[in-house]
């Protein structure tokens, strides 16, 4: 299950006051109108509650991808290049300072993260792209979370919406990766640890490791067989057994192990940063989407050898990816046994009420999910083994340590960002009317000093917290 990304806030700001045009004199009043556009849905997302945020994601997207081609337009012009076949002139007035609020660096446990003011429209450019990738990624998290519903869907819906999140996390990695090719980004040294190129590549690498997980999943029977055990409303069960068909075994190990790898990417980027400190979820996330990748891979083996008929190998498969997970517990008629199987039965039954009330669920990366379906099995092939062929069942260690290479399945296409078609830059060359004025957005400024967002005093009324301060002239409450 992809991370679930805080999408970030930002100030208000006036762009004509740090940029003029001679040629198009109207471009840095639109871009400022398009900001605070943009502006305005990120601050009503993060007000949404967690079960209303998917539908607005839309709404964000749209507005990001309004944003970014005046944004481009007016980088490409004021560093002295033509847009297109078209010149613009830009002059910089005063290097452009804008507010971000961080939500990937580490801060304190009980305050919101900062929002540290950056000079430069290149951190303007990474901050917006790195948005919208976090949005595509969220985008690809509510179409995974309808398989986990309380509905069960179709072999065909299941399909497509597997496909949708796939094309979603490509696009995000996409997205990730020409931010890297910009120079001005991937050379910046005092950029937040957001928008580090090290954090970068790592959510990159992120994303086309769990982009490479939904492909298995797109052809995993015994994964679709746990969701609908777990569905409480499904009575399948009553009248026939789950069809189990025959998968290409060997070649989604392969698939897997490539994830793997790619998460054991990101791990090094997140912990190797020596210029500060990510948060810790993102980093607990990735090391669990490489155990989950791993354990997936090593399950899927387990499965080829149990097709050949060798059932005693299969079960120190099934072992060998509990080894993987870090959740090996004992089983005693199919069911956990111990302190730590009474532990992992908590945490999925806490995680299951996580995905009824719609919070931020699948923080394990899809780790406990896999221990269902790795469980399923070892109960299922373990009376076989005891009752019908009897096999002595190996060590798993000799046999992970010859786990095949990874096999890549994605070629990811180069990210185009959008532009502005030349009739629009065309009638950016029309004077503003001097008494228009941008549009600078309907939400309050949440980060600035104005008194927006500072704290009241204990029974105060709600924004009256400048009415209970100390007066310049006295040093009493009163």
């Amino acid at each position: 299950m992809p991370f679930p990304f805080t999408l970030p806030t930002t100030s208000s700001v006036l762009l004509s006051d740090s940029f003029s045009s001679v040629t198009h004199p109207s471009l840095p009043l639109q871009v400022t109108t398009k900001r605070s556009v943009l502006k305005d849905a990120l601050k009503k997302h993060k007000r949404l509650a967690a079960q209303s945020r998917s539908s607005h994601l839309s709404i964000v997207q749209e507005a990001l991808t309004s944003y970014i081609p005046y944004l481009l337009t007016l980088k490409t012009a004021s560093s002295y290049r033509d847009v297109g076949t078209e010149r613009v002139d830009v002059e910089i007035i005063k290097p452009l300072e804008v507010e971000w609020r961080t939500t990937l660096t580490a801060a304190l446990p009980g305050r919101e993260a900062p929002r540290p003011k950056l000079t430069g429209i290149h951190h303007e450019v990474a901050f917006t792209f790195s948005t919208l990738a976090h949005t595509h990624v969220l985008l690809a998290r509510s179409q995974l979370g309808l398989l986990y519903g309380s509905a069960s869907l179709s072999p065909d819906q299941r399909t497509s919406t597997l496909a949708a999140a796939m094309k979603h996390l490509l696009e995000a990695h996409s997205i990730l990766k020409y931010l890297l090719s910009v120079p001005s980004v991937s050379a910046a040294r005092d950029a937040p640890m957001d928008i580090q190129p090290s954090t970068v590549s790592a959510l990159a690498s992120l994303a086309l490791a769990e982009a490479t997980l939904v492909v298995v999943s797109k052809d995993d029977p015994y994964a679709a067989a746990v969701a609908e055990d777990r569905d409480e409303t499904n009575r399948d069960w009553m009248f026939k057994a789950p069809t189990i068909p025959k998968v290409r075994a060997h070649l989604f190990a392969r698939i897997c192990l490539a994830a793997a790898e790619h998460a054991s990417q990101a791990c090094g980027l997140l912990t190797g940063n020596a210029t500060g400190k990510v948060d810790e979820d993102v980093v607990k996330y990735a090391n669990d989407l490489r155990r989950t990748a791993r354990a997936k891979a090593v399950r899927f083996l387990a499965i080829d050898t149990e097709l050949s008929g060798k059932t005693g190998e299969a079960l120190a498969w099934l072992r060998g990816a509990k080894k993987e997970l870090g959740l090996a517990s004992e089983l005693e008629d199919g069911k956990r046994k111990g302190f730590r199987g009474l532990k992992q039965s908590w945490q999925e039954k806490r995680e299951d009420r996580k995905i009824e009330k719609g919070g931020e669920w699948g923080m394990d990366a899809g780790r406990f999910e896999e221990a269902r379906v790795v469980e399923m099995l070892e109960a299922k092939w373990d009376r076989e083994n005891s009752t019908i062929n009897v096999q002595t069942v190996p060590p798993f260690e000799p046999l992970l340590a010859r786990l095949p290479t990874g096999r890549e399945y994605h070629s990811p296409q180069p990210y185009e960002p959008p532009t502005i078609d030349p009739y629009t830059l065309t009638q950016l060359r029309a004077p503003p009317d001097p008494e228009d004025l941008a549009f600078r957005g309907d939400e309050e400024d949440s980060g600035g000093e104005d008194g927006y967002g500072r704290s009241n005093p204990p029974g105060a009324f709600p924004g009256a917290g400048t009415d209970y301060g100390r007066s310049a002239t006295s040093n009493s409450y009163y």
